[in-house]
C-alpha cells in the first residue's frame, strides 16, 4: 500500500510539472503574439514620420533652390550690365583713336611739308656761311697786310691787353673795398681785423719727456740702483717714472710724460744722493714728502700768477692747474710764462678794442689749461681745456674762447679769435721759442728770393724776423696800379708756396727822384 501510494504520488507530481509547462507555453506565446503586435504599431509610426521628415526636406531643398537661382540671375544681370558698359567704352575709345589717327595723318603730312622747308632753307644758310667765309678770309688777309700782323699774334695781342686791363680793374676794385672797410662802423672794422689777423693762429708743441740728473760720481749709480735693483725699483714704483741708468757719465735719465712726476723724481733723488741712506723705506718716505712739497708750490705758484694779472673768483682746481703749467714746456717755451704773456696781450688787445679786459685776460690765462691733465685723455688740449673751465663755473665767453683758440670749434664771441691770435703772437715772435738759426736765415732769404723773381723788383728786405717784406721797385718799370697788384701777387706766392709763423706783410715802395746840383 505504501509503495502504491508513492507511485500515486510521484504520477501526481509529474503530471502537475506538466500542466505548469503547458500553462507557461501558452503565456509566452500571448506575450510574443503582443510584442509582434506592438512592434507593427511602431513600424508604421516610424513609417509615417519618415514620409512626413522627407516632405519637409524636399520643400526646404526646393526653397532653397528657388532662393540660389534668384541670387544667381541678379549676379548674371550685374554682369551683364558691366559687360555693356565697358563695351560701350571700347566703342569710345576706338572712335577716339580713329579720330586721333586722322589727325596724326594731317600733322605728318605738314610735318613733312616743315622737314622740306627746313631742309631747303638749311642748304640756302649754308651757301650763305660758305660766302660769309669766303668774304671773312679775305677781309683777314686784307688787315694782315695792312697791319703786318697775322690773326693769331693779333689775337695774343688783344688777349694780353683785355687781361692787363682786368688785372688793373681788379686791383683798384680791391683797393675801393679796403677803402669803403675803413670807412664802416666800429663794431664791423673790429670784426674785419679780427677776421683779417686769425689765420696767424696755428698750433706748434711738444712735449718734453726726458729730464737729465746730474752726479758728482758714477759711484752713486750703484747705491741708486740698489742691492739686485731693490732700490731702483722702489723709487720707479713710487714716483711713477722710468729710471734710465746707462753708460752716459756721472748722469741718470728720468723719463716720464707728467712733468709734475718728473720734478718729484728729481728732487726726490736729489734728497736722497745728498742724505747718503738710499734705502726702500726712505724712499717712499722721501717721495711722500716731496710731493706734498711739489702740491704746496704748485698752489703757491697758481695764486700768485692769478693776484699779479688781477684775476677773482677762480676755482681752486683752476688755480692748481695754473700752477701746474710751471712743470710744462713747449718748443722750450715755460706753459706758464707763455700763459701769463697771452693774457696780458689779450688784456691789452681786448682795451683797444672797447671790450672787457678782465674777462680776455682770464680766457688768456687758462687757454691752454688742457696740456696739463693729470690723466691722459684722447680730447684735443683746447676742448679739454674748455671741458674743465665750465665744470669749474667759467663763463661761457671764457669757455668758448678756450675751446676754439685752435678752430677746433666755431667762434660765438669777440674773445675767441683775440686769444686765438694772442697765443700766436706769444709763441711765433722771435726768440719766444726754439728755432734753429739755420732754418730761420734760410726762410728770410727765401722771402727775399721770392720778391726778386717777379719783373721790376730792384731790391727786398725781410726785416722784424720775417714778418715783412720791403720790395722797392724801379720806377720806370713799375707804374703805381703795377705795385699794388705786384705786392698782391708777392704775397699770394708766398702764401702758396712757403711755410711760416704767423703773417708776413709785403710792402712794395715806388718812388721817383729829381736830382739836380747847384753850383
Amino acid at each position: 500500500m505504501d509503495t502504491m501510494y508513492i507511485i500515486i504520488g510521484i504520477v501526481g507530481i509529474a503530471l502537475g510539472f506538466s500542466i505548469a509547462k503547458i500553462i507557461e507555453k501558452q503565456r509566452a506565446s500571448g506575450t510574443i503574439r503582443n510584442s509582434q503586435k506592438a512592434s507593427s504599431r511602431i513600424l508604421k509610426e516610424a513609417k509615417a514620420e519618415a514620409e512626413t521628415l522627407k516632405k519637409d526636406k524636399i520643400l526646404q531643398a526646393k526653397e532653397k533652390f528657388i532662393e540660389l537661382k534668384s541670387e544667381h540671375e541678379k549676379v548674371i544681370i550685374s554682369r551683364d550690365r558691366k559687360i555693356a558698359e565697358v563695351e560701350k567704352r571700347i566703342r569710345d575709345k576706338e572712335s577716339q583713336v580713329s579720330q586721333e589717327l586722322n589727325k596724326n595723318k594731317k600733322a605728318n603730312q605738314e610735318l613733312e611739308t616743315k622737314i622740306k622747308d627746313y631742309n631747303y632753307r638749311l642748304e640756302f644758310l649754308e651757301k650763305k656761311q660758305r660766302e660769309a667765309d669766303k668774304m671773312h678770309k679775305k677781309q683777314v688777309e686784307q688787315l694782315e697786310v695792312l697791319s703786318g700782323l697775322s690773326a693769331e699774334d693779333a689775337k695774343k695781342e688783344l688777349v694780353a691787353s683785355v687781361k692787363e686791363e682786368a688785372k688793373t680793374d681788379a686791383m683798384a676794385f680791391i683797393q675801393d673795398q679796403m677803402e669803403e672797410a675803413k670807412l664802416t662802423a666800429e663794431q664791423e672794422a673790429t670784426k674785419i681785423v679780427l677776421n683779417t689777423i686769425q689765420r696767424v693762429g696755428v698750433e706748434q708743441t711738444v712735449e718734453n719727456c726726458v729730464s737729465v740728473f746730474n752726479l758728482d760720481s758714477d759711484s752713486v749709480k750703484g747705491r741708486i740702483i740698489g742691492r739686485e735693483g731693490r732700490n731702483i725699483r722702489t723709487l720707479e714704483s713710487a714716483t711713477g717714472v722710468e729710471i734710465i741708468v746707462d753708460d752716459t757719465p756721472e748722469a741718470i735719465i728720468l723719463s716720464c710724460f707728467d712733468p709734475v712726476r718728473r720734478e718729484v723724481a728729481r728732487l726726490s733723488m736729489h734728497k736722497l744722493v745728498t742724505d747718503g741712506r738710499i734705502h726702500p723705506a726712505r724712499i717712499e718716505e722721501i717721495v711722500a714728502k716731496t710731493e706734498k712739497q711739489i702740491n704746496q708750490e704748485i698752489a703757491e705758484v697758481g695764486k700768485r700768477t692769478v693776484i699779479d694779472l688781477g684775476i677773482h673768483g677762480l676755482h681752486p682746481e683752476l688755480i692748481k692747474i695754473v700752477g701746474r703749467m710751471k712743470y710744462r714746456s713747449s718748443y722750450g717755451q715755460n706753459l706758464l710764462q707763455h700763459s701769463r704773456e697771452v693774457a696780458n696781450l689779450c688784456g691789452i688787445m681786448a682795451a683797444e678794442l672797447g671790450l672787457n679786459a678782465k674777462v680776455a685776460k682770464r680766457a688768456g690765462l687758462l687757454h691752454d689749461i688742457g696740456k696739463v691733465p693729470e690723466k691722459e685723455s684722447e680730447l684735443p688740449h683746447a676742448l679739454l681745456g674748455m671741458k674743465w673751465a665750465e665744470k669749474y663755473g667759467e663763463k661761457a665767453d671764457v669757455c668758448n674762447a678756450i675751446g676754439a683758440h685752435h678752430d677746433e670749434m666755431e667762434m660765438k664771441s669777440l674773445y675767441a679769435p683775440i686769444v686765438q691770435v694772442c697765443d700766436a703772437i706769444s709763441g711765433a715772435r722771435p726768440g719766444a721759442r726754439r728755432q734753429v738759426l739755420d732754418s730761420y736765415i734760410q726762410r728770410l732769404k727765401d722771402l727775399e728770393d721770392t720778391a726778386f723773381a717777379f719783373t721790376g723788383v730792384q731790391k727786398a728786405y725781410a726785416i722784424q724776423a720775417g714778418r715783412e717784406l720791403r720790395v722797392i721797385v724801379e720806377s720806370e718799370k713799375v707804374s703805381d696800379d703795377k705795385a699794388a697788384e705786384l705786392s698782391f701777387n708777392i704775397s699770394q706766392k708766398i702764401q702758396n708756396d712757403m711755410t711760416y709763423p704767423g703773417q708776413v706783410r709785403v710792402t712794395v715802395i715806388r718812388e721817383t727822384r729829381a736830382i739836380n746840383i747847384a753850383k
